[in-house]
């Protein structure tokens, strides 16, 4: 009975609800957040205090169940999506978002998002125009294609396309192409979606332009070729070449489309890496329709371009699946600002992708030495070591890109890299031989500043 009696002392000590609702920290929290979020997180915590009494701890005192009250507020308000630091070196990293945005294509976006645009309106003729004519001019010009048409991704791009030009007839695509993209999707499922009837050739490392030829049959609507760019098989390996196929495809009278899936307009030879098939080059093969990513290598929104010939285009353009794909004003915006960066030969000055995998090893070390200079003058084990970037995001698998890195010998990297990914800004380095790495190369130049003091007050933490 006294320990029931102590219990129950215990319990009518914790304030009451209406009692905390009138503090000022609370009447604070109602002009913030509302009277009910309020009242509903002060509830919640004097129910976990009561829990804790119970549980046989010390009643908390009503600054600490206010301190969990606002806890509480702050965490529901919070946002989920929130920024954060690449440090890993991996230059569209899919889990990050892909492709940060260059100044130009934020300050269109934006401009589109803070009022009215003319997004199907025609301004010369004062009538309703389409969604669909902006970024086709420039697609065409940069592209040599007849026509473009931008919907939401890639593989939406993909399953428009076929859902149009061989909705209930046969598709034929070797093996060795039936790649599974990010998420878990598989492009034969996306054919299936489509109504396409999957038609497979070859084997997984050898197909030859005989095995298309001896598929075709009266059913057959297109040869689709679907370009690897997320896995390589390398060795006793031959696909025919997109040209071999167009000219097989014409002998029959059949369509011919290429899924670049991330897709470029630059030679990325150029940089050091193996070449990257270009939309130039597969429109310039005798592709009939192209289909490729806005935000892996484009570094654009997220987007799915298909260019072609006109009169398909056309027909994707009234298909029922193009406005469930269709984007909105804000990513147009941000494509046609991306874009007219190629148009103006400045891809690699202003968009970030391009600019990290232009940027040479030398550049990167400068980077990595200031950073380890301050860090070791406040008492961090820093040094800089040779290292490895990788293109990420589905392309040029394979590929790296010689980079410099900060290193940090610390007692828990696990337990370090995530004090990191926790901080404000959260930070995502990589973890190698017992060490945290920091790679530059995807640090973003006005980053620096606050990578230095995440790292310092993780540091400080630990």
């Amino acid at each position: 009975m006294a320990d029931e009696s102590a219990l129950e002392a215990r319990l009518r000590q914790l304030p009451s609800v209406y009692r905390l609702l009138q503090t000022p920290e609370a009447q604070g929290w109602v002009e913030t957040f509302g009277h009910e979020l309020t009242t509903e997180a002060i509830r919640e915590a004097l129910d976990e205090a009561r829990d804790r009494v119970l549980a046989g701890e010390e009643t908390p005192s009503a600054a600490s169940v206010l301190a969990s009250a606002q806890a509480r507020l702050e965490r529901l308000v919070a946002p989920t999506l929130r920024r954060a630091i690449n440090a890993t070196g991996v230059i569209i990293h899919t889990n990050l978002g892909r492709a940060p945005l260059s100044r130009a294509a934020r300050e269109a976006m934006e401009l589109a998002a803070r009022g009215y645009t003319n997004l199907e309106y025609d301004l010369a003729a004062g009538v309703r125009g389409s969604r669909y004519v902006h970024a086709v001019g420039l697609l065409k010009r940069l592209t040599g294609a007849e026509d473009a048409l931008v919907v939401n991704n890639n593989a939406g791009a993909v399953l428009l396309a076929l859902s149009t030009l061989a909705a209930g007839r046969e598709v034929i695509i070797s093996r060795g192409q039936l790649v599974e993209i990010g998420g878990g999707f598989r492009i034969p499922d996306v054919m299936r979606q489509s109504g396409a009837r999957l038609v497979e050739v070859g084997t997984t490392n050898r197909t030859t332009l005989k095995d298309y030829a001896a598929a075709i049959s009266d059913e057959t609507a297109l040869l689709l070729r679907v370009h690897t760019s997320n896995f390589r098989i390398i060795g006793f390996t031959h696909q025919p070449s997109l040209a071999e196929l167009v000219e097989l495809g014409r002998s029959h009278s059949l369509l011919i489309m290429d899924d670049l899936g991330s897709g470029t307009l630059l030679d990325t030879a150029q940089y050091g890496l193996a070449h990257e098939p270009t939309v130039q080059e597969s429109v310039a093969a005798g592709a009939d329709v192209v289909t490729f990513s806005g935000d892996k290598l484009m570094g654009g929104p997220q987007a799915g371009y298909i260019v072609g010939r006109r009169e398909l285009i056309a027909r994707m353009r009234t298909h029922p699946l193009t406005r469930a794909l269709r984007v909105d004003k804000v990513a147009i915006a941000g494509i046609e600002a991306t874009l007219r960066h190629y148009l103006l030969n400045e891809a690699t000055r202003e968009i970030p992708v391009w600019r990290m995998i232009a940027t040479p090893a030398e550049a990167l070390r400068k980077r990595a030495r200031a950073w380890a200079r301050r860090l070791r003058a406040a008492g961090v084990d820093a040094t800089v070591v040779e290292g490895q970037s990788t293109v990420g995001g589905g392309s040029l698998p394979g590929e790296t890109l010689p980079s410099w890195l900060l290193a940090l010998a610390v007692p828990s990297p696990d337990g370090f890299a995530r004090a990191l990914r926790m901080g404000k800004p959260a930070i995502v380095p990589r973890i190698e031989e017992d060490r945290v790495l920091f790679d530059p190369r995807t640090v973003l130049p006005d980053e620096d500043e606050a990578l230095v003091k995440g790292i310092l007050a993780a540091w400080s933490a630990a």
